[in-house]
C-alpha cells in the first residue's frame, strides 16, 4: 500500500539520533561530531503534524568540541530526554566523561539538567554511547559503549547495577520487558533479570539512590540458522513486542562469502522470537543491503526499518508481511527510524541533512491484505482464462 510521506530539508544538520516527546512534538540529534567539519553539533525540537507540516521550535547548541547526540530516548510523561554526548577534550582535562545526559522542555524550550559518567574515552579508542534506551515504565535507562554497559535509575541517572564489561564481541543495542534486560552483541543476545530494589540507607532514599547490584545473566542465545551461504552474520538490534514482552524482533545483517566472481549481497534479516523458548517463530529477508536503523510501534502493529540502500520499509508484527515500502528515502543510509507515541507517524534521518515523515494508517495492515488479495485473485483469473483458451483451442 502506498503511504503519504514527505522528505524535508535541513539546514547543515546531519541527523543521527531522535525521540518523540509527545505525538507530535520530535526531538532530533546531530551535527558533525567532534572533527573540524564547521557543522556545529545540536539538539532541535520540532513539531510535526502528519507528514507535511514541520516546525522547528527550538535550537539548543552544544559546547565547542563536545560531540553530537548519536542516541536518544525520551519519556513523554515527564518531557524529558536523555542522549549520549561526549565531553569535549577540554572538558575531560578537568573532570570525567559527562557522556549520558538529561534535558527536559520547558516551554517550548530544552534545557540542560544533569549528566553521568558510564564510558572512558581516550585517543586510542573513539567510544561513544551508542544506545540509550528506557524501561517501559520509564523507571530504567540503559545505556552503551562498544563493550560497556550501564543500567540507571531514570530521571536521576544513578547507577542500579554493576557495569556489565562485554569480552567478546561488540554491543549494539538493547531492549527492555518489564522483567528483564536484553543487551545485544555481534556474536550473541545477553538476557539479565532485572535487579529488584534493594533497600536503602534513610540518606539514599532522600536523595533517590538505589544500591547497585550484579546484573543476573540468565540467557544466551545464539544467532540462528538463515537459509543461504553466508560467511556468517551478526545481530544488530532488538525490540520488545510493546504488548507482549514473549515477543522479541531482532534484525540479523549477514556477511557475504568471499568469492572470486561478483560480490554476494549483505542480506538483512528480521526474526520474530518466541522468549519462552528462544526459539525464531517466523523470520523475512528485507534487503540485500545491511539494515541500518529499526523500531517497533508503541500500538505493535507495524515494524519500520532502514537500509543500506537508502530504503525505508513497513512490516506487519504478526506475519513480517511487508505494508509499504519506500525506494530511495535519502540520498544516503537512514541513520534512524522512529514512531511517535500514538503510532500514526514514522519519521526517518539520514547525515544527509534530511528527515522523512511518514503517515501510518491505522489500517495499513488490513489494507495491505487486500491489495494482496486483490492482486492473487486477478492473477488466478488470468491464469484460468488462459487454461480456458488452450482447452478451447485444443478442442479444434
Amino acid at each position: 500500500m502506498r503511504v503519504c510521506h514527505t522528505l524535508h530539508q535541513l539546514s547543515s544538520f546531519p541527523v543521527y539520533s531522535c525521540a518523540f516527546l509527545s505525538s507530535d512534538e520530535l526531538v532530533l540529534g546531530g551535527g558533525g561530531g567532534q572533527s573540524r567539519t564547521g557543522v556545529k553539533n545540536k539538539l532541535r525540537l520540532y513539531k510535526a503534524i502528519a507528514h507535511k507540516s514541520l516546525e522547528q521550535l527550538d535550537e539548543l547548541e552544544l559546547d565547542k568540541g563536545e560531540d553530537l547526540p548519536m542516541s536518544m530516548a525520551a519519556w513523554p510523561e515527564t518531557k524529558r530526554v536523555v542522549c549520549g554526548i561526549n565531553s569535549s577534550e577540554e572538558a575531560l582535562k578537568i573532570t570525567s566523561n559527562q557522556n549520558c545526559r538529561r534535558y527536559a522542555l520547558e516551554d517550548n524550550k530544552l534545557a540542560f539538567e544533569t549528566s553521568a559518567n558510564t564510558l572512558a574515552v581516550n585517543t586510542e579508542d573513539d567510544d561513544y554511547q551508542k544506545v540509550t534506551v528506557l524501561s517501559p515504565d520509564g523507571s530504567l535507562v540503559a545505556v552503551a559503549g562498544k563493550h560497556d554497559l550501564a543500567l540507571l535509575q531514570f530521571p536521576s541517572l544513578e547507577p542500579v547495577a554493576d557495569p556489565v564489561h562485554l569480552e567478546k564481541g561488540e554491543i549494539y543495542d538493547a531492549a527492555f520487558s518489564p522483567t528483564h534486560l536484553v543487551l545485544v552483541t555481534t556474536v550473541n543476545l545477553l538476557v539479565y533479570a532485572l535487579p529488584a530494589p534493594s533497600p536503602a540507607s534513610t540518606s539514599e532514599k532522600a536523595a533517590g539512590k538505589q544500591r547497585a547490584s550484579a546484573l543476573e545473566l540468565v540467557q544466551q542465545v545464539d544467532r540462528p540458522n538463515l537459509p543461504g551461504k553466508d560467511a556468517g552474520s551478526s545481530f544488530r538490534a532488538a525490540r520488545f513486542h510493546p504488548q507482549n514482552p514473549n515477543i522479541l524482533y531482532t534484525v540479523i545483517n549477514t556477511v557475504p562469502p568471499r568469492t572470486r566472481t561478483k560480490n554476494s549481497p549483505r542480506r538483512a534479516f528480521i526474526c520474530k522470537w518466541d522468549t519462552n523458548k528462544w526459539k525464531v517463530t517466523n523470520k523475512r529477508q528485507v534487503s540485500d543491503k545491511g539494515l541500518t536503523c529499526f523500531d517497533v510501534s508503541a500500538n505493535g502493529k507495524f515494524v519500520a526499518y532502514g537500509t543500506g540502500d537508502h530504503t525505508l520499509g513497513i512490516l506487519d508484527t504478526q506475519t513480517l508481511a511487508p505494508l509499504s515500502t519506500i525506494l530511495k528515502a535519502h540520498e544516503l543510509p537512514p541513520t534512524v527510524v522512529r514512531f511517535n507515541i500514538t503510532s500514526d507517524l514514522l519519521v526517518s534521518g539520514s547525515a544527509d541533512n534530511t528527515i522523512r515523515l511518514v503517515s501510518v494508517p491505522d489500517n495499513l495492515t488490513a489494507a495491505s491484505w487486500s491489495s494482496w488479495i486483490i492482486v492473487v485473485v486477478t492473477l488466478l483469473v488470468i491464469i484460468f482464462a488462459v487454461i480456458a483458451q488452450q482447452m478451447h483451442l485444443a478442442a479444434y
